[in-house]
């Protein structure tokens, strides 16, 4: 048994929905397994923005390290879109991450059986596709200096600048080959070298720290030949690690293996304190309070939390298999549903999971791989 202090942070929009559903299957492993996990909630985003004046405020930081993970939902919305740079949601988010050290962004995408028929891509190409994109979170574009709006010769003009310092590229290219190593050892690592000087000493700095891991094979990809090749063989890849935009763009494009953006979640690892686990889908405004959204995400971010934060492997696998259990079974939230299928509310779909962990004799097939 363990005692576990848990930081929600569920934003705005449906990410109040999603992180809900999560802590009630959060509570399920928590009677199952006989832990405690003790949740304290926080303020981020366009909430905090109305209710507090900034987008992440001291409180909410300060409740985060004292917890031992943290747990988001999503931020951002039309109502906040007008506001000046330093008062948009997304500003929270870059800053909880720049304030936190998390530097390492992990986005495990694994396509299940019975939803290969909900991607867009022929069941053939994405069937038993599992890879891990791992993709540097606290550098680059996002936060490089100087950026923002000037006059060039009279004309208004913005900029934005990508800086990576060496120690931060061998830093997220070492959590790469170290995870490839517990997986099918391969790396993939995406830039682009004919083009940007920052992707050249990326591809150095690469080749470099593939020394020190000689039973992990590397190769490297051109971004934009990657996210070609996601789409035409996304078996080919076990663990692709990048920089911190083409890792946006090409985590969501993967989304797309799995159906939907729904159903990926992420964790952002620390260097200094707790990590942070997050679904990668935005706040979804339109669905925001209409008991639709796909919980999935958040609960398998919670997975993953179990996992690698507080090494509860047996219980990480009984949120995983449920999961699986229950899409096996039919249940889809409308994001993921085809013609004729039963589609759930947000609510149901978490009751479901939930129920499959409490259930005796669905917990006992997951625990006898344990015996």
């Amino acid at each position: 048994m363990g005692t576990y202090r848990i930081a929600v942070l569920p934003g705005d929009g449906v990410g109040k929905e999603v992180t809900s559903g999560a802590v009630e299957v959060l509570q399920a492993i928590a009677s199952r397994f006989h832990h405690q996990f003790i949740f304290k909630y926080g303020l981020i985003g366009g909430e905090a923005i109305d209710r507090k004046g900034t987008p992440l405020p001291d409180e909410t930081l300060h409740m985060c390290r004292q917890s031992d993970a943290v747990l988001l939902g999503a931020v951002g919305g039309p109502k906040w879109d007008k506001n000046p740079p330093h008062l948009r949601p997304e500003k929270g988010l870059l800053a909880i991450r720049k304030e936190m050290n998390l530097f390492a962004n992990l986005r495990p995408v694994k396509v299940y059986p019975s939803l290969a028929d909900s991607s867009p891509l022929k069941a053939h190409i994405i069937r038993e596709a599992d890879l891990l994109i791992v993709r540097e979170l606290t550098g680059g574009l996002y936060f490089g200096k100087p950026s923002g709006r000037r006059v060039e010769n009279g004309e208004e003009a913005a900029i934005d600048t990508l800086l990576y310092k060496r120690e931060e590229v061998k830093r997220i290219l070492k959590t790469a080959f170290e995870l490839a190593r517990k997986r099918r050892k391969k790396v993939t690592s995406v830039d682009k070298a004919n083009v940007l000087e920052s992707s050249r000493m990326w591809r150095e700095i690469a080749e470099e720290v593939a020394c020190d891991y000689p039973d992990v094979e590397l190769e490297h990809m051109l971004v934009d030949n990657a996210a070609m090749q996601l789409i035409r063989n996304p078996k080919q890849f076990d663990v692709l690690v990048t920089e911190n935009m083409f890792g946006d763009i090409l985590s969501d494009e993967a989304s797309m293996l799995t159906g939907s953006l729904g159903m990926l979640p992420s964790a952002s690892l620390s260097t200094t304190g707790p990590s942070l686990y997050e679904p990668i889908h935005g706040s979804a405004p339109d669905l925001a309070g209409q008991n639709k959204a796909n919980p999935i995400a958040t609960i398998l971010s919670a997975a993953m939390m179990l996992r690698l934060s507080f090494g509860l492997n047996k219980e990480a696998d009984a949120i995983e298999k449920a999961v699986q259990q229950v899409l096996t079974s039919g249940y889809r939230t409308v994001d993921v549903a085809k013609k004729g299928q039963h589609v759930v509310s947000t609510k149901d779909m978490v009751d479901e999971i939930r129920a499959t962990i409490l259930d005796d004799e669905a917990i006992f097939n997951i625990m006898a791989v344990y015996a």
